[in-house]
């Protein structure tokens, strides 16, 4: 198991109080959907607008829009976003990023 339940779900309910929640993508993120959507124009600074669990193997998934002049919005997981740690859930999240880190390490390929 990578996720650890309990710890999860405290996350997801943290998260989903304080949405939206500004995030940053991560550079290789941002290289990746400006590949796939040249015409969407993205920046690296974004909203988290939704959140959810896609179980064990995918994790905490957040939904974040381009902005309000795109119309367009994506799914990605949490381990692709930045966060400030000042935030209300920015520790917890950090946490949750490392753990998953260091267990998809440890997972046989």
């Amino acid at each position: 198991m990578i996720d650890n339940p309990e710890a999860t779900e405290r996350l997801l309910a943290r998260l989903q109080a304080a949405l939206p929640v500004p995030a940053r993508l991560t550079p290789e993120l941002v290289a990746a959907v400006r590949e796939q959507k040249p015409e969407i124009g993205i920046r690296p600074v974004c909203k988290v607008v939704g959140i959810s669990h896609a179980g064990d193997e995918g994790g905490i998934v957040c939904r974040f829009d381009f902005g309000s002049e795109t119309g367009s919005s994506a799914f990605v997981s949490i381990t692709h976003l930045r966060f400030d740690p000042r935030l209300p859930p920015g520790r917890e999240i950090a946490a949750y990023q490392k753990h998953r880190f260091k267990r998809l390490r440890r997972e046989p390929s």
